[in-house]
């Protein structure tokens, strides 16, 4: 062989191991660097939220579910002639051309132009082929009960982050894990003209569910007891709530005005407002609950007490505070059940500032009960420093101080339970992909904050109130035994900043059946027409849920039940406040 052929082949050999040293390099060492150029070169990236995980009450009913709807996006670099795509799009998605052009102009590769629109409008985009006009598969939430229970649900935004109520509240569990893997990307191929190809990417992870402690039967109930009163009475707003006393556990919340939260942007912002948790009003004799419970623990009085209840009126500080009817010597219990004003601020007077404030602050009143929901108030409560010379009188019978219709039921969640303030709540479970469950609410008492001795008494004493002779008895129900107290408040008009005559509050909060109950109501209407006390607006509408709900959840009458209250030793000689 020549020494010009050997060269050659040399050279030959030189080049073809080259060629294989670069194949390695390519398609080995750097093949996924190149891997990702190729794909990037033929691909467009878009961040796509994860699919949320659903809503359920304790029952497993759906609540909140997710719906596939198809959304139109395009690739404004690859987009031609776009003048004629808005044009063509305007009326079909009802944007604007002018919108139009400008997202097309965006120096981006991915925008969309109209989200989760009907099957019949992606049909007939498809049908266009426009160069770089698309459509992809989104998810839109669904709420199939549609108004039932929406301020306890909220809504989320167009790209499904929660915005009011469980939605956002549990916002992180509904997508699943933490922040980090929240997003992933879709990616969305060209053809040889540049137009877009998707071809239906399932979504790679999917957010944890979450399990309310509301009872769908329970809150069909509530809301249909609601319309009621709204046709009845039309008031500016109702709220109504049922608890579990032992655990927290909300059972049904609604209020009126509501909204579909299938279409939140429809509604005013009032609508969507939770009042039984964020709104404030004077409570009345409701709140007459703190003077009773502090009477009873401090030694103050008993059940038995006679106050001298002066005919019906008595001045504190030069401001005279009346009752409805005259009345002479009461005893404690019949100051109760008859809503006698002038017992209540009469025996407030022996307690003092100090002692008064103290089981207001027992029962939590000026602070926030911890409710997983957005927005909920602290309500208004002054300190004794802070009080005027009628201060503690007006408190007394449940004026100058503010709260809220969860803060009333939580109070009285104290009497029905034995003496232990809870915290109202409405997450039951959390649970996994795969339906395990990954946390578990375990509802557990807080510390006791009056003695059990005192909340039978109370008890004793709001059963009264619904017997004959007390002001509720339209909330009593055949064959139970129902305890609670009524409110009716003057409100305030805004043009002169003084009490009126022709606007009110009207309230029940009761328990039933009193010797265990099984769920503590409230009922508050704001500004009822025609009737406003609160015995003839509020306790029959207590009275519809509570029969009602005792049916559903086959809660036995009690007609044969031996009555276990305890009645107060009627022996003891009793004192008299004057």
């Amino acid at each position: 062989m020549s020494r010009r052929a050997v060269l050659i082949k040399v050279i030959v050999l030189a080049a073809f191991l080259i060629v294989q040293i670069r194949l390695v390099d390519l398609m080995v060492l750097k093949h996924d660097l190149y891997t990702s150029i190729a794909r990037l070169q033929r691909t467009i990236g878009r961040q796509v939220l994860i699919r949320r995980g659903a809503i359920y009450d304790r029952n497993g009913t759906e609540l909140a579910i997710n719906l596939e709807r198809p959304s139109i996006y395009c690739d404004p670099k690859v987009i031609k002639r776009p003048e004629k795509v808005a044009l063509t799009l305007k009326d079909l998605i009802n944007r604007k051309p002018a919108e139009l052009m400008e997202a097309m102009a965006q120096n981006r590769r991915f925008v969309w132009l109209a989200r989760k629109v009907s099957p019949r409008v992606a049909r007939k985009v498809e049908m266009f082929g426009f160069e770089g006009l698309g459509v992809l598969q989104d998810t839109s939430r669904f709420y199939p009960l549609h108004s039932m229970a929406a301020h306890v649900l909220g809504f989320v935004d167009i790209d499904n982050n929660g915005q009011e109520g469980i939605e956002k509240v549990y916002n992180k569990e509904l997508i699943g894990e933490l922040q980090k893997s929240i997003n992933r990307r879709v990616y969305l191929r060209r053809d040889a003209r540049g137009n877009l190809l998707y071809s239906g990417v399932e979504f790679e992870s999917q957010g944890y569910s979450v399990v309310l402690t509301i009872d769908q039967g329970l809150q069909a109930i509530v809301e249909s007891a609601l319309n009621r009163v709204v046709d009845k009475h039309k008031p500016r707003a109702v709220s109504a709530i049922l608890m579990d006393p032992y655990t927290g556990e909300i059972l049904a919340l609604a209020n009126r005005p509501s909204f579909d939260p299938n279409e939140p942007g429809r509604y005013r912002a009032s609508y969507r407002r939770n009042r039984a948790v964020t709104d404030l009003y004077e409570p009345g004799s409701t709140f007459k609950i703190v003077m009773a419970t502090a009477a009873l623990e401090e030694g103050i009085a008993t059940l038995n007490t006679r106050v001298d209840c002066s005919g019906g009126v008595v001045e504190v500080a030069g401001k005279r505070i009346r009752d409805t009817h005259k009345h002479g010597r009461l005893t404690l219990k019949e100051i109760i059940q008859k809503s006698s004003n002038v017992g209540a601020v009469k025996i407030a007077l022996k307690l003092g500032p100090e002692l008064f404030f103290k089981y207001v602050k027992k029962y939590g009143f000026g602070q926030k009960t911890g409710i997983d929901l957005t927005g909920e108030s602290p309500g208004i409560v002054k300190s004794p420093s802070e009080w005027s010379g009628t201060t503690l009188a007006a408190m007394a019978i449940g004026y100058e101080v503010m709260v809220t219709p969860l803060q009333v039921l939580n109070a009285y969640a104290v009497v029905a339970n034995g003496g232990y303030r809870v915290r109202p709540h409405l997450l039951k479970a959390v649970m996994g992909r795969d339906g395990e469950l990954l946390r578990v609410v375990n509802s557990s008492r807080a510390e006791r904050v009056i003695s059990a001795r005192t909340t039978e008494l109370l008890k004793e004493a709001f059963k009264a109130v619904v017997s004959e002779g007390g002001t509720a008895v339209k909330a009593a129900i055949p064959g139970n035994t129902v305890a609670g107290k009524t409110g009716t408040t003057k409100l305030i008009d805004p043009k002169t900043g003084r009490y009126t005559n022709k606007h009110f509050v009207s309230s029940f909060v009761g328990m039933v059946p009193v010797k265990r109950p099984v769920f503590v109501g409230i009922v508050v209407v704001w500004d009822p027409k025609h009737a406003y006390y609160g015995g003839e607006v509020a306790a029959p509408a207590f009275r519809e849920i509570a029969e009602k709900a005792l049916s559903y959840l086959s809660v036995p009458r009690e007609d044969n039940l031996k009555d276990h209250i305890l009645v107060y030793n009627n022996r003891e000689e009793p004192s008299i406040i004057r």
